[in-house]
């Protein structure tokens, strides 16, 4: 005999409290501010058809230009690291986004070629403060297993500032000139320093932040306490250029993407101003897909059960071999191959660094990771300058941009070998 019991006896479970989405107000936040940085950061490079018929600049002159903000970029990461670990992310930030906006504007006044200079340096070591405050940031705001897809996210605002630019910058220019384009994009970091300092806080100085969201945040395990860890001390650990070498190595492809892909379409495909913009879009939105799909393959092969280090580096695998083809693109006869050809090799970089860049916080306790991530980005930097000097060569003596390629489409596996040797398993670092 079988006693069926009535439904409304069974005692009901008690939902699971909501976590809260507060976190992600936070990389909203840090998304915009990279949309902003990089419209600024870009802009030259789009304006570069203009700049130098008007000034008469070479090659060499515009690489030039690139190489002095290439060069305050790695000074400036280095002094930014260590000023966010002390000071934190929102006044850290604060820092940056003051110095950058200035320097931004000053491009409206420059009138020669060392005006440009000086300008781009600043503007360099504004913007170098960006990317140390940001991780500082998600590393103060997201449990380690999500880290990697709140970097891929708000990194993917690199993307969408690259595509902003050549949609609102040659408007602008049409209308009122290229001067008055600096100063009106100015004006977007203004807004956004307003927001950032009425609103971050770190997560136990936030009221709106629901405990349950409260705990998520530090579910990690609490690493001891520690002091700050000098400089000299982190030079010696392996993990520390395992992320710097890469960096050096893949860092100036991004570059190079960010400040000659438009003269590589007016050249390659005959465009200008009005409309080189399209292909522009198509490859910054490829490569947005590529910074948060890097960011989730990691994060979901790490739910599946795979370790933190194979789940990190089997996307950085398939990225790396992603970004290969682009070794053939300068003899791509039709535009949009070209595009397609292109987009997929920013999109595999995207990714590919969304990962890289979750190195830091991965491996080092908290109070190491701004210095870390400064150390890798002013040596990355670093490759920068040299991309920037080797580009203006091969362009003034050969006028093709195919070495150039060849070498984005090689530096990605070096890379990822490069990690492999030197932290093969991805451990915490016992940096005392």
């Amino acid at each position: 005999m079988v006693i069926e019991t009535p439904a409304d006896s069974i005692p009901a479970r008690a939902p699971a409290p909501a976590i809260g989405r507060y976190r992600w107000v936070i990389c909203a936040l840090l998304f915009t501010a990279t949309v902003i940085n990089y419209i600024d950061r870009q802009m030259i490079g789009v304006l570069k058809p203009t700049l130098q018929t008007e000034f008469g600049w070479t090659e060499t002159d515009y690489a030039n230009i690139v190489f002095w903000f290439q060069a305050a970029y790695a000074i400036g990461y280095l002094g930014f690291g260590r000023i966010v670990d002390r000071i934190g992310a929102r006044f850290g930030y604060g820092v940056a986004m003051v110095t950058w906006t200035l320097a931004h504007m000053a491009h409206a006044a420059a009138r020669t070629l060392g005006g440009f200079m000086v300008a781009r340096f600043a503007l360099g070591l504004g913007e170098s403060g960006s990317f140390p405050s940001g991780l500082k940031a998600v590393a103060e705001w997201f449990p380690r297993r999500e880290r990697a897809l709140a970097i891929g996210l708000f990194n993917a605002g690199s993307n969408i500032g690259a595509i902003v630019t050549p949609l609102i910058v040659p408007a602008i220019t049409l209308a009122w000139g290229w001067r008055v384009a600096f100063l009106i994009t100015g004006l977007f970091s203004v807004a956004w320093l307003a927001v950032w300092l009425t609103v971050y806080r770190r997560p136990r100085e936030t009221a709106r932040l629901k405990p349950a969201e409260l705990d998520h945040i530090e579910s990690d395990p609490a690493p001891p306490p520690a002091p700050a860890i000098p400089w000299a001390r982190l030079l010696t650990i392996r993990e520390t250029w395992a992320y710097a070498i890469a960096k050096f190595l893949i860092d100036p492809i991004w570059w190079m993407f960010l400040f000659w892909l438009p003269d590589f379409f007016a050249k390659r495909y005959d465009l200008d101003l009005k409309s080189f913009g399209p292909p522009l879009v198509a490859v910054y939105l490829l490569s947005d897909l590529g910074s948060v799909s890097g960011g989730w393959l990691s994060s979901s092969l790490i739910k599946r059960g795979f370790s933190l280090s194979t789940a990190r580096k089997i996307a950085m695998l398939v990225c790396a071999i992603c970004v290969m083809p682009v070794m053939v693109a300068m003899h791509a006869d039709n535009l949009w191959l070209a595009v397609g050809i292109v987009g997929l090799a920013a999109a595999a970089h995207q990714g590919f660094s969304a990962n890289l860049y979750a190195f830091p916080s991965d491996v080092f306790p908290a109070e190491a990771v701004g210095s870390v991530v400064g150390i890798g980005g002013a040596l990355g930097a670093v490759g920068g300058m040299a991309m920037a000097k080797y580009a203006g060569w091969v362009l003034d003596s050969i006028g093709s941009y195919t070495p150039l390629f060849i070498v984005a489409g090689s530096v990605y596996l070096i890379a990822l070998l490069v990690v492999q040797a030197l932290s093969p398993r991805l451990a915490p670092v016992a940096a005392a």
